[in-house]
Formats: structure tokens, sequence, C-alpha cells
């Protein structure tokens, strides 16, 4: 399976890996949120709202809701 450089693509390759057990949840939605030109830093905590859904605090004080909306689409909302 070929996954693009998109931020729909990164946001899918953290879910299937997240599926396998083998990565860093906290530095793939550190790379969403950068994708999607949101101020961040690092993700310093996230919760896990629902199924492709994330509630991310970061080190530079912003709180995002990362989720895939109803077309697919990777959505970064700021709280």
């Amino acid at each position: 399976m070929r996954v693009s450089n998109s931020p729909v693509g990164v946001f899918f390759t953290v879910i299937l890996v997240s599926q396998a057990g083998s990565f860093d949840t906290a530095k793939d939605l550190t790379s969403v949120i950068a994708l999607q030109g949101k101020p961040c830093g690092t993700v310093t905590s996230f919760e896990k709202l629902a199924e492709n859904d994330y509630l991310v605090y970061c080190s530079s004080g912003d709180v995002y809701r990362v989720y895939v909306n109803e077309k697919g689409r990777v959505v970064v909302v700021k709280r």
C-alpha cells in the first residue's frame, strides 16, 4: 500500500501503525499538526476520544482536537 506525504496520508499511517502497536503516537500527532501549519512544538500528552479522534496537548500550551471528518479528511482544530 502506498501512502502519500499529505496530512491525510500521515494520519492514516498513524492509525495503521497504531494498530500494530509499534510507534510513538505523540511524535506522529506532532507531525500531523505541523503539516496542518499549526504551532505546537511537541505533543506532551494526548487523549484518544474515539476512533481517529484525539485531544492533543502541546508544549507550546496549545490544545488541539485532531480527527478524521465524515469526508475522510484530517482536521486539526484549536481548542
